[in-house]
């Protein structure tokens, strides 16, 4: 078979020659000489013993028997392209063991789930809702989003978002039991995702140490408060990540124009030997490009009461249209683990 096949390199000067449109063109493509591509052509014609292109005019032009042979040679170099694409492409399939921050996975990445299907359909998630960095020793997960400081020995960590803390409410509830200021919030049930130190925060912020308090519940984590507050049972704090959305698609309301920067902020963690591996260098560029591409809305001031605190601390309150905060003096840590 190979005996019957014409030499490469001629095949590639005729290619070139054929779709560039002249001799010239095709030894710049080719990075040879204008004579080197006169001479593949010329052996070509030789070895079928017919003419390829009809000399004459600014612009070449291809025989019968050329124009038969360009379609076949073009298919077969982008064959050849597209093979060797696919054998030197990073591996992107096999299973991916993620483990993310409950109210991040909920409210976050598991609506923009897809994304990531369609862009790597051969790789198959397993996610763990969990918090807990013991996760960053175990050779079972490969990837964790982790709530913290970032400060974790013996691994990768980069700062993957800062978030913002303000209360959230539903809509039905608010109808029910308007907050037309700070001071109606002792006729709401408090919803905390800590201990309570997160609330604290807000209120010192907002000036409102001294607020008489109604009933409160606690839970284990961020997601379990705010799932409370979208079925009505009181006000929680929200974030500019997790909360977003749910407020651009009106199941929550800011009721309030004042944020607090998070105890810390989202960090993306693996160990060092995986972070190489395509299949997590893929999965972690995603994070970051869904992040980039999908800003957190902006939150409508209409609907919400502006707080003038009586001593103003600029450097630990912010606007609820701002998405972004940095940090200030750190409370105590939000608890977020599952």
């Amino acid at each position: 078979m190979s005996s019957r096949l014409p030499p490469l390199n001629p095949l590639r000067a005729f290619e070139a020659t054929a779709r560039r449109g002249s001799v010239s063109a095709a030894a710049r493509e080719l990075n040879v000489t204008h004579g080197a591509v006169s001479h593949q052509i010329r052996a070509l014609e030789a070895s079928f013993n017919a003419p390829l292109f009809e000399r004459g005019g600014k612009r070449l032009k291809l025989t019968p028997q050329g124009a038969l042979l360009l379609p076949a040679v073009t298919h077969a170099f982008a064959e050849i392209a597209a093979a060797t694409a696919a054998m030197t492409r990073p591996a992107t399939s096999g299973e991916l063991t993620v483990t993310c921050v409950p109210a991040l996975l909920s409210f976050w990445m598991i609506p923009r789930l897809h994304l990531f299907t369609e862009q790597f359909p051969d790789v198959q998630l397993r996610l763990i809702a969990s918090n807990d960095e013991a996760h960053l020793d175990s050779p079972d997960v490969d990837v964790c989003l982790l709530y913290g400081d970032g400060n974790w020995q013996d691994c990768w960590a980069r700062l993957w978002s800062r978030l913002a803390l303000f209360p959230v409410v539903s809509p039905t509830l608010l109808n029910m039991r308007p907050l037309r200021s700070i001071r109606d919030l002792r006729d709401h049930v408090m919803l905390h995702g800590d201990d309570g130190r997160e609330w604290n925060t807000w209120l010192a912020a907002a000036d409102a140490t001294d607020l008489q308090r109604g009933r409160q519940h606690f839970m284990s984590d961020a997601r379990l408060s705010t799932e409370a507050a979208l079925h009505n049972q009181g006000v929680a704090l929200g974030d500019t990540i997790t909360a977003g959305s749910l407020i651009a698609r009106g199941e929550l309301i800011a009721p309030f124009d004042l944020t607090v920067p998070a105890n810390d902020a989202f960090f993306i963690a693996c160990r060092n030997e995986v972070r190489a591996a395509p299949i997590v260098r893929v999965f972690i560029d995603w994070l970051f490009a869904a992040l980039e591409s999908d800003p957190m809305p902006e939150l409508q001031i209409s609907a919400r009461t502006v707080i003038r605190s009586r001593v103003p601390k600029p450097e630990s309150i912010q606007h609820v249209s701002s998405p972004r905060s940095q940090s200030i003096e750190r409370p105590q840590k939000r608890r977020l683990k599952s």
